[in-house]
């Protein structure tokens, strides 16, 4: 079909229009995609990635790893002294050592950590939890939390004769009579737990002589050297909510008191209807401040949030996933240590 010079020039004129509004329609279409998957985002607030349990079990045990020495000796050593990083000494009598019951010869490993900061305590997930009479949790004040376990060719080895462990006091702030031994205890769910150890002479298995705490172990696995925080405030039972898509499986919540650098407690209950963790035992000082911190595993690295918070009674805490950022672990540790 044959056009004039006039109908071409109409017909580009049109064709132009035409794709001047589908681009206009086009742009208007982009920005309101745009922004629907922004208030998408607000309600479903991580959909890009989840942790599982097992990545977050895996960070903790990265962690873990990344605190423990290693020493070896012979089984024929007798009295030995191993002197860790921060200037513990271990002392281990090696013809105490037994497997199934019989004595140990021949080269023997030894695996220790030792934790003084809050840092290293909250990646390791070892909060400073001790039991109470009544049967109820609170926070314990820490001298050293401490693990030895001696093997040979892997096997657990026991001890019929107990070590001795001399650690500095300056590590965390100083001599402190009032310090007690306890035990470590873990649950299927991961949790640590401390109970005091019984000891007849009254001393609690540690005492204070110059710069040093003397802790006697009676057997290998997780000791500390502790104290309850000693606060006379009215108590009040707190709450802690995850962001959406957290729960007490692949995520944590712990406290940081302010003005305490040796402690760590967690919320070590959960509520999975309101996805709420919690203490439970109403043991937190009312008018306390303190920073509560939510904690997780993103693709190999740390996933945090701190809030600094003053206890009121009955308080609930929430968490948006919009206040966490990412860390690794050295740079995580070092913003734990660095809280008031």
């Amino acid at each position: 079909m044959n056009y004039s010079k006039k109908e071409l020039n109409d017909k580009n004129l049109i064709n132009r229009n035409l794709k001047t509004f589908f681009g206009l329609l086009l742009l208007t279409l982009t920005l309101f995609t745009s922004c629907e998957t922004s208030d998408d985002s607000d309600t479903n607030e991580n959909d890009s990635y989840v942790p599982t349990s097992q990545t977050f079990s895996n960070i903790k045990n990265e962690a873990l790893t990344n605190n423990t020495q290693t020493f070896q000796f012979d089984g024929n050593d007798g009295n030995i002294t191993l002197t860790s990083s921060n200037g513990v000494q271990i002392n281990i009598n090696t013809n105490c050592l037994t497997l199934n019951g019989n004595p140990v010869t021949g080269t023997i490993d030894l695996e220790y950590v030792e934790l003084f900061e809050k840092g290293n305590m909250l990646t390791t997930n070892k909060p400073t939890m001790g039991t109470m009479p009544n049967g109820d949790k609170a926070l314990l004040i820490s001298g050293g939390e401490f693990f030895v376990e001696a093997t040979q060719n892997g096997i657990p080895l026991n001890t019929n004769c107990g070590l001795q462990l001399v650690v500095p006091n300056n590590l965390t702030g100083g001599a402190d009579p009032a310090m007690i031994l306890w035990e470590g205890n873990i649950d299927t769910q991961d949790n640590l737990t401390w109970n005091e150890v019984d000891d007849a002479t009254g001393q609690g298995g540690v005492f204070v002589e110059g710069g040093e705490y003397y802790a006697f172990l009676g057997q290998f696995g997780w000791s500390n050297i502790d104290r309850f925080y000693n606060d006379p405030r009215p108590k009040t039972l707190i709450k802690a909510q995850a962001p959406v898509g957290y729960n007490f499986t692949n995520s944590a919540i712990y406290l940081s008191y302010d003005g305490e650098d040796s402690g760590l407690a967690s919320l070590d209950t959960y509520d999975g209807t309101l996805n709420l963790f919690s203490e439970h035992y109403g043991q937190i000082p009312i008018g306390l401040e303190c920073h509560v911190i939510f904690a997780t595993e993103d693709n190999g690295i740390w996933r945090y949030a701190v809030k600094a918070v003053t206890i009121v009674a009955d308080d609930i805490i929430t968490f948006n996933f919009s206040e966490t950022a990412l860390a690794t672990e050295a740079e995580f540790i070092n913003i734990i240590n660095a809280l008031p």
